[in-house]
């Protein structure tokens, strides 16, 4: 390996252990804040832990807070749980397809740099919507004892604002930190019904968009709420169980879609390993280019495909 080879690749694995570093001081720092945060009683008051860190590029992430995409940014990562904004999660992203530009233009060809910047913010989107679903897993999980606890508190003539901030201080993560929003929101005078929707937007289920539709419905027109919590309990309940088994059952076929990409990309390596420039040459005309671009749409297509036929709907 030249030096004209050696030092793209260097910086490129330079760059990506600098992101590590920078993710894996964000998990310490968001892990203190979230004991600082239960010791000390302060979700359902909706208040900043004490301990909280400091946070990086304010002035990046206040642009990008003015901006439609830093809005959705913002939103996507409050739907993940993740204590990152949006100007250190962009910082992260850019240093990222960076290193892995340089890396994939070191490694294997100068063709493959921009690929590889496009794989980085591919992987990134995937990232975060792993995380959000997730958080709304481990939240569905938690709807047949939230509508327990709703349940009990109705029934001991609690008002639904009063149970929803009981059920905030016992619950935990994530639908305590999500029902602390909630009770926060009908601190300041928002209405049940906008809470509630804000809840079920941030989190989009089919479970919780019956309990909301439950409680609103009820909060307006009165009428039996608690035989009606008491049988949404026994009904998530059920569906609880028949998540986890077809989950299971299709966890394979979901290794299955991540692996067909991953073989793609390390037959390049292995094809470049027996035989050093091989990808150079064959990327230096405009046929092998497009015969690699279409090789990555189908096996990006193959992904899609595969993950769209194991999805089923409970």
């Amino acid at each position: 390996m030249d030096l004209h080879t050696l030092v793209p690749l260097t910086t490129g694995i330079t760059l990506l252990t600098c992101v590590l570093a920078v993710l894996g001081v964000h998990s310490y720092a968001a892990g203190k804040a979230q004991r600082q945060a239960l010791v000390d009683r302060l979700a359902a008051t909706g208040q900043a832990p004490a301990g909280g860190r400091r946070r990086r590029f304010a002035d990046l992430d206040h642009r990008l807070r003015r901006t439609k995409a830093g809005r959705k940014l913002e939103l996507r990562l409050a739907a993940t749980g993740l204590d990152i904004t949006p100007g250190e999660f962009s910082v992260c992203l850019l240093a990222a397809v960076a290193g892995l530009w340089l890396i994939g233009q070191a490694a294997l060809a100068p063709f493959f740099g921009p690929l590889a910047g496009l794989l980085g913010v591919w992987a990134a989107a995937q990232f975060l919507n792993w995380q959000r679903q997730k958080r709304i897993e481990k939240f569905i999980n938690q709807l047949p004892e939230l509508a327990r606890i709703l349940a009990n508190a109705t029934q001991a003539g609690l008002a639904l604002r009063t149970a929803i901030s009981m059920a905030a201080e016992e619950l935990e993560a994530p639908a305590g930190e999500e029902l602390g929003k909630v009770a926060a929101q009908l601190a300041v005078g928002a209405s049940m019904d906008d809470a509630l929707g804000e809840l079920a937007d941030r989190l989009p289920s089919r479970e919780l968009v019956v309990l909301v539709t439950t409680l609103v419905l009820s909060n307006r027109a009165g009428g039996q709420v608690v035989s009606a919590l008491r049988n949404l309990t026994e009904t998530l309940e059920e569906r609880k169980e028949t998540r986890r088994e077809v989950r299971t059952q299709l966890s394979q076929v979901s290794l299955t879609s991540y692996a067909v990409p991953v073989l793609g990309v390390g037959s390049l390596f292995l094809m470049n390993g027996v035989k050093d420039g091989a990808l150079e040459r064959m990327t230096g005309s405009p046929a092998g280019q497009a015969a690699v671009i279409v090789a990555f749409a189908l096996y990006a297509i193959g992904f899609v495909l595969i993950r769209r036929l194991s999805r089923i709907d409970v």
